[in-house]
């Protein structure tokens, strides 16, 4: 996971470097808010971000502040870094925008845990997003699918007509026959994307997953099984 550490103290700096470092983040670093400004709007920029309140220039609560007036499709969990312990000035950072607090000189051990409970709920989000998108992609499946059954279902019923008047064994019978199998495959694989409520993915290519349809409608069918509504029921 990329972290953004934005801290003018040099020593401080390269301390949280070689911490973050350790704990196995991958650090980008600057000196400045508005080094951190252009960082955050990169093209692959961190998601979480630790920033020294008090910065010359740009300071790390202004960074804040604009960062959440911004719409952004990837949510940046911000850590502000401060010396300042007063609770009037942990309001103004977190009314600001900023996630969570670690006040100076910080303590190693609390700036892990705090920065493993962003990371999580990063990921959460991550995931969270991950089943939107998905959730969107099925119900616009099972839409065009439900268009495509019913021209598939006279496709069907002609070629069982015309199968009804042509010789078994005959040129036209065989082709008529491999439509006929054709379009009853897709029916089936239409009708499995409609059942689908719950999924399961399995690897594609090159690490990448995809929706397992016989799994994910083997659920739908198991779970109407056990209500009495199965085949044969």
């Amino acid at each position: 996971m990329k972290v953004l550490i934005a801290e003018d103290d040099r020593v401080a700096r390269k301390l949280l470097e070689r911490k973050l470092t350790s704990w196995g983040y991958e650090v980008v670093s600057c000196s400045n808010g508005a080094e951190a400004w252009q960082v955050l709007h990169s093209d692959d920029s961190p998601s979480l971000a630790i920033l020294n309140w008090m910065m010359p220039g740009m300071d790390g609560v202004e960074v804040c502040r604009e960062l959440r007036k911004q719409s952004r499709s990837n949510y940046v969990y911000i850590i502000l870094l401060t010396a300042r312990d007063h609770k009037k000035d942990i309001v103004e950072g977190i009314e600001a925008g900023a996630d969570d607090y670690v006040t100076k000189p910080f303590n190693p051990h609390e700036l892990k845990v705090r920065i493993r409970a962003g990371r999580r709920i990063l990921e959460m989000q991550a995931e969270l997003l991950q089943r939107e998108k998905l959730r969107g992609v099925l119900e616009m499946a099972g839409a065009t699918c439900h268009e495509f059954n019913q021209p598939m279902q006279v496709i069907s019923g002609y070629c069982e007509l015309i199968l009804r008047e042509v010789a078994p064994g005959s040129l036209i019978h065989k082709q008529v026959s491999r439509i006929l199998d054709a379009v009853r495959s897709m029916i089936r694989v239409t009708r499995k994307l409609q059942s689908i409520t719950r999924y399961e993915t399995r690897e594609y290519i090159q690490g990448s997953t995809i929706i397992d349809i016989d799994k994910a409608s083997g659920m739908v069918a198991s779970a109407l099984e056990e209500i009495g509504i199965g085949q044969g029921k």
